[in-house]
This record gives C-alpha cells, sequence and structure tokens, in this order.
C-alpha cells in the first residue's frame, strides 16, 4: 500500500540526541523558527501526541518464513530467540540467537524471493503476510503529520543485544498548514532499544507525551496486557489504536482485546471500522416494515472471509449477535481447506442459532487480510422473508448462491469504503473523541464466543 501526503518542509532532519535532551532540542528548533530566522516561520502544533508502537521486522520475517508462531510483540523471548537460532542455522550464519540488522536484511532478501517465486505461496506464508513489516510506516507518519499537526513519538523494539535506549529528534511542516503566514509543524521523537530497554525508561516515554493534551498509542503489534509498559502507556492514553487485520493470532489476540476493554482500557480497532458497510447493510435489509420481525427468525448465518485472519468476520458475528441478543454456547473449530468455524447461540426463548465462518482460499490476497467476501442470514422456518444475502463488489456470491434453497433471498452488493487505507482510518480516529459504545458492546460477545472455544 502506498501512502500519498503533501509535502513535508523539514525544519530538522533526524538528529542524535540523549534522552535527557530530547525536549531541550525540540525547543530549540521552536525558538529558533518562531523567530523567523532562514526566512520562515514556524511553530509547533499544540493539538495531540500520538505515540506508535512498531517491532523493527524481525518477527514479522519468522513468523512470514514458518520460523516463529508466537505473537508479534518485539519482546525477545524464549521462542523467538529459538527461531533466530534456526534461521541463522538455514542460512549458514553464526548461530547466536540475537538479531542484527544484517540478519533482517537476510530475512527480507528471503521473504521477497519467496513472494516472487510464487504468488500461489503456502497457506503459512498467506497467512504470515499481513505480520511482513509496513514498509511504508514513515509515509503513513507523514500522511498523519499532514493532515494531523501533532507530536509523534515512535518506538521502535529491537530483538537484538540490550545497549540501552537510543534516541532521535525531528520536525517537519506540511505546507498547506499555516496559521497566518506561519507554518504549523509536526515533530517527530523516535526511541530505539529492546522492548526491556524501553519499558525501563516507560517513565520517560509517558512525560514524552505533552501534557494536558489528548495523548494517542497506535499499537502496531499484539497487545500484551503482562507487558508492563504497554499497560503503563495504556492506562496514560486517551486511546489505544489497534488494527486486528495484523494479528498473528486472531482468535486470542480479540479475546486479549476483549479482557482489555473489559478492564477500562479504552481501545478502538481500525478493521473494525471496515465492515461497517456490511453492517450497514444488514440493518438496511430489516428496516422495511414487513420484514423488520422477521430478523427474529433468523437463525443461520454463514459468513465467507478472506483465508487468513478471522477477525472481521469473528467481530461481524458479535456485532449481529449483541444486536439480536444471542447468548454464545459452543465453539468448534473444524478445520479443513476453509478452516471452518461453527458457533451455536442460544436466543430468545432458547431457540437455537447455528452460525459458520469459513476462510476461503483467494489467488487475489488483496491489502487487508481476511476481508468479509459474503454473507447470509436466513432461517428454517420457511415460511418467513429472511434470506438476506451480502456479497464484496469485487467477489460476488458464488458459494452463497450455490447452496440453493427453498426460500428466495434478497442479495445485495457491499461498496467497499474509498477510505479504508489504514492512514485514512487512522486520521479519522485521531478525530474521534470517547468510547465507541457499540464496538464494546459487540467486543463483549465476539469474546463471549472465543471463550466457548476455549472452555470446549
Amino acid at each position: 500500500m502506498s501512502s500519498i501526503s503533501p509535502p513535508l518542509v523539514s525544519l530538522q532532519d533526524p538528529k542524535d540526541v540523549s534522552i535527557d535532551e530530547i525536549e531541550a532540542s525540540l525547543h530549540d528548533i521552536w525558538d529558533t523558527y518562531m523567530s523567523g530566522e532562514g526566512g520562515m516561520s514556524a511553530k509547533r502544533a499544540a493539538t495531540f501526541s500520538v505515540l506508535v508502537y512498531e517491532p523493527d521486522g524481525t518477527q514479522q520475517y519468522l513468523a512470514a518464513l514458518g520460523y516463529y508462531t508466537g505473537p508479534i510483540d518485539g519482546i525477545a523471548g524464549g521462542r523467538t530467540q529459538a527461531a533466530i537460532k534456526a534461521a541463522q542455522k538455514d542460512f549458514e550464519l553464526e548461530v547466536t540467537g540475537k538479531s542484527s540488522p544484517e540478519f533482517v536484511d537476510r530475512l527480507k532478501k528471503r521473504f521477497q524471493e519467496i513472494t516472487e517465486q510464487d504468488k500461489q505461496t503456502p497457506e503459512n506464508l498467506r497467512a504470515a503476510l499481513q505480520y511482513a513489516p509496513d514498509s511504508d510506516g514513515a509515509g503513513i507518519a507523514d500522511a498523519i503529520a499532514a493532515a494531523n499537526p501533532c507530536r509523534i513519538i515512535t518506538l521502535c523494539p529491537t530483538v537484538g543485544e540490550d545497549e540501552g535506549v537510543t534516541a532521535q529528534v525531528s520536525a517537519y511542516c506540511p505546507i498547506q498548514k499555516r496559521s497566518g503566514t506561519t507554518l504549523v509543524c509536526c515533530e517527530y521523537i523516535t526511541l530505539r532499544g529492546t522492548a526491556e530497554a524501553l519499558e525501563r525508561i516507560g517513565g520517560v516515554i509517558s512525560a514524552l507525551m505533552i501534557p494536558e493534551l489528548p495523548k494517542f498509542v497506535w499499537w502496531k503489534a499484539t497487545p500484551q496486557a503482562e507487558y508492563g509498559l504497554f499497560q503503563r502507556i495504556a492506562n496514560d492514553s486517551d486511546s489505544v489504536i489497534v488494527d486486528s487485520s495484523g494479528f498473528s493470532h486472531p482468535e486470542a489476540d480479540l479475546t486479549c482485546i476483549g479482557h482489555l476493554l473489559k478492564e477500562g482500557i479504552p481501545i478502538s480497532d481500525l478493521n473494525w471500522r471496515r465492515i461497517a458497510p456490511w453492517q450497514e447493510l444488514a440493518a438496511e435489509a430489516f428496516d422495511p416494515p414487513e420484514r423488520r420481525a422477521n430478523v427474529w427468525e433468523v437463525d443461520q448465518v454463514v459468513i465467507d472471509y478472506e483465508k487468513g485472519n478471522q477477525s472481521q468476520a469473528l467481530m461481524f458475528l458479535g456485532w449481529l449477535a449483541s444486536r439480536l441478543q444471542w447468548t454464545p454456547v459452543q465453539y468448534q473449530a473444524e478445520g479443513g481447506d476453509y478452516d471452518i468455524r461453527k458457533i451455536k447461540f442460544l436466543g430468545k426463548e432458547q431457540k437455537e442459532i447455528h452460525a459458520e465462518l469459513a476462510g476461503i482460499p483467494t489467488a487475489d490476497w488483496g491489502e487487508i487480510p481476511g476481508d468479509l467476501i459474503s454473507l447470509k442470514l436466513s432461517s428454517t422456518n420457511l415460511n418467513v422473508d429472511c434470506c438476506t444475502v451480502l456479497c464484496s463488489e469485487t467477489t460476488g456470491c458464488m458459494r452463497m448462491e450455490a447452496g440453493g434453497g427453498a426460500q428466495s433471498c434478497q442479495i445485495n452488493q457491499v461498496t467497499a469504503l474509498s477510505d479504508q487505507a489504514t492512514e485514512q482510518l487512522l486520521g479519522q480516529q485521531l478525530q474521534r473523541w470517547g468510547r465507541d459504545k457499540l464496538y464494546e458492546e459487540s467486543m463483549r460477545l465476539t469474546t463471549q464466543l472465543l471463550q466457548e472455544k476455549q472452555d470446549s
């Protein structure tokens, strides 16, 4: 995915500083340009702070190449070290269990070789593509800064040697953002070190979030409730933003999100925004007076999604169950070519509702792993008009239509939102205040149905 952002004027290219010099260095920049030295007048944007947690890529590539199956969190635990050793052995490198820029470069080249050799890659690689490092990460940060000048603090956890934390500061101004004749600019702070080293300076990181202004955290990794740094900055923030399309273990990671929401941590999921068109069309299908009461007759749900990540399908099912007051009682993962999952609910008067989730292998992967493809809502009561089929405009409803059945169905095509790119969704999220009650209610149901799998 490419990020196109307006041009930026550089006030200060990345400059190495010590941790205790960060604020002073930034203060010097604004002192210089507020006076108009060098023919340019610029000031710091007093809007909000965004803290971005972005692992360096080692775990992502190890996962994509099949060496690593743990969480993508930037924490160099035993599984990460074992995966590094296995890859080093295969690459005929010195087996140390420690990452390095040279090692990451070898992983990246191997990843690119495999994906170029055959786009119909093995399933484990397809499922892991979402973990590959975001090569446009800097571009997305620039797009955010251009639309919302602010302070961006980027934490880059590495899995190499623990040599403390290094810091850089820089400042850039989107040329279309002005206050009179003065540019309104964004300041960047970048901190690099192991997850343990970053955790040691957790207090410093929290202090870098500008006091008395909104504080956002964009956690571009698997949330780890037990990671002290995550807990600290989550508790200090107004919103923790995640994107479940990149979760390495969607069921476990969504369960973690559910528990964090229950603890009162304010979380927003960019992937939740991507299913909005499906929710809207499903609701609209039962708006006509003659169909309105029939929604309670729905007891069969089939959801197809792009194989590799169940997050969108699970969240949509959680939303549907929360609206129709269904209680999950069973969750079975049957596997197979379509990675079938079957969930049973109890509705009003203990009526049984059966749902099936199917991961559809696709040659055209698309930009977002796990996008919804089609869904069908129907009833075993053939005398009611409730059968509804929704299909993506790119894939169609072949599997749903092939299922046939005695009922005639209302079929609608879902037009994807034009602004579902990560930087667009993130920019929108940075304009939202308060908690999303509908999302939290839906996630409660999603967590409950996932718990049924854990208990079965």
